[in-house]
């Protein structure tokens, strides 16, 4: 494998696949990193163990047995990577995402496992001198050789993982870079038993069991929080209200709620806007948030908008109030006396402030050209609203 073939890879991979590409991608991508990952891992596994036991040192042992655990991620990655790629559902209409939350999960759990048997091992043999290994030189190449491999296939993984947006690749990668530096670590503590100090080799397998601990602890941390339904983190908040305060129209917004399930995430806000915009119009100004937030955010593919006249958070609730068949049957009641209100072409209601303001639509010729005659027409209908509690104010329209 040349050189040039691995930039040429890592050029192909820093190329963004876009996000109508992603569904049909994804279970290829993920498929095809989990194989090679584990391929390599599955012979630095051998590699390793087999050295640490040849040649005597209980770090490499130790890392060995963390390749494997990488190995047995690859093939979960591989797994949960072909279920979670399937298309919604009737019975998962979000998609499947969260079985790679689950995978994640389950990974940290095999770590930490991991990570307490090392430990143990390592620390009881601390405590028996007479049980100590003492490494030989070819076991310092076989760590060295563990280093430079690990560290590539992180890079392989991680150009993958951001390509795809996928948390379950992006740990994995990091899965991989653990084992590079848990590498280093075996490197010091061979090159430090061989220069006199037989107890360093023990001292680096508790070391790499720690390392291994807090990489599970921190997965598992992370999937819980998506399990249960955490937000996104600040920044991504940040940049969601900056993306939708952007959209003309928007006057404020609140009520922002978010969730990650798999690589996607969803977003419910409600945007405050004028009150008095028609109803196609709102609906556009919805449209342009979620497809702005959706092309600007990458984990974002679901978006609810709810379009607000008023912020009901401050201001006063209005579903104690009639219905719009309801108001009009008391607005014809409450104008019986006012004869012009029989030609009305259209009706508007405007539900704010906890009361309902009326806009009434006359044809032309009902004022007669007269502005003292259209004032008096507003006048009498405004008048008679005065009998009902529910209704503010009465805008009178000709044309």
């Amino acid at each position: 494998m040349s050189i040039s073939w691995l930039c040429a890879s890592v050029v192909r991979m820093s190329d963004r696949i876009l996000p109508e590409q992603l569904p049909k991608q994804r279970a290829e991508v993920i498929a095809r990193t989990a194989v090679i990952g584990g391929l390599v891992n599955l012979g630095l596994s051998a590699t390793k163990v087999g050295a640490g036991i040849l040649w005597h040192s209980q770090a490499l042992v130790a890392d060995g047995i963390h390749s494997f655990s990488d190995l047995l991620s690859d093939a979960l990655v591989w797994y949960v990577g072909r279920h979670a790629a399937q298309a919604p559902d009737l019975e998962h209409p979000y998609g499947h995402g969260r079985y790679e939350t689950l995978a994640t999960l389950v990974l940290g759990i095999l770590l930490l496992a991991v990570a307490g048997g090392i430990g143990w091992d390592a620390g009881e043999r601390l405590f028996a001198p007479d049980e100590l290994l003492r490494p030989e030189l070819p076991a310092l190449v076989v760590a060295l050789v563990s280093i430079l491999t690990k560290e590539w296939l992180y890079w392989w993984t991680l150009g993958y993982a951001r390509r795809i947006r996928s948390n379950l690749l992006r740990a994995n990668a990091w899965h991989h870079r653990s084992d590079a530096v848990s590498s280093v670590v075996v490197l010091v503590g061979i090159g430090g038993t061989l220069v006199g100090l037989p107890y360093l080799d023990a001292v680096a397998a508790v070391i790499i069991a720690g390392m291994i601990g807090r990489m599970a602890w921190k997965l598992g941390r992370q999937s819980i929080q998506e399990l249960v339904d955490t937000g996104l983190e600040a920044e991504r908040l940040t940049a969601i209200e900056e993306t939708i305060g952007s959209v003309g129209g928007v006057r404020d917004i609140h009520m922002l709620r978010t969730r990650r399930h798999g690589w996607q995430a969803s977003v419910d806000v409600h945007v405050l806007v004028d009150p008095r915009v028609s109803v196609s119009e709102g609906h556009m100004i919805a449209l342009l948030v979620e497809n702005r937030l959706k092309s600007r955010i990458d984990e974002i593919t679901d978006v609810t908008v709810h379009i607000d006249p008023e912020d009901d958070e401050a201001d006063p609730a209005s579903i104690e109030l009639p219905t719009r068949a309801e108001a009009l049957t008391r607005l014809g009641q409450l104008w019986e006396r006012v004869p012009e209100a029989t030609r009305r072409q259209r009706t508007i209601l405007h539900y704010l402030n906890g009361r309902i303001d009326v806009e009434v639509y006359f044809p032309l010729a009902v004022c007669t050209g007269e502005c003292s005659r259209a004032e008096d027409i507003r006048d009498r209908l405004q008048s008679a609203l005065a009998a009902d509690p529910v209704f503010d104010q009465v805008f009178v329209y000709f044309g």
